[in-house]
């Protein structure tokens, strides 16, 4: 999941609560289907979850754990 400059981008917007596809295009600078695609890989991955309502699909971090890990890995590439 980490493997991908741009899945790690979205996962980082994501801890701070979820998003439509449409607000991380812009957040991104990304085109929508660029953002679609790798956030299907994260869905499949288990790393985000979705919420249809209406038009548009909210994602969010799939649970606590994940947000945890991704702040740990954070805190510590900034120690170095």
């Amino acid at each position: 999941a980490l493997g991908d400059s741009t899945r790690v981008r979205i996962i980082a917007a994501l801890l701070d609560g979820e998003r439509c596809v449409h607000v991380l295009t812009d957040e991104l600078g990304m085109s929508q289907s660029a953002v679609s695609h790798q956030l299907a890989t994260l869905r499949e991955l288990r790393v985000v979850r979705a919420a249809k309502e209406g038009r548009h699909v909210y994602y969010t971090l799939d649970d606590a754990h994940i947000h945890a890990l991704f702040q740990q890995a954070l805190d510590h590439l900034q120690h170095q």
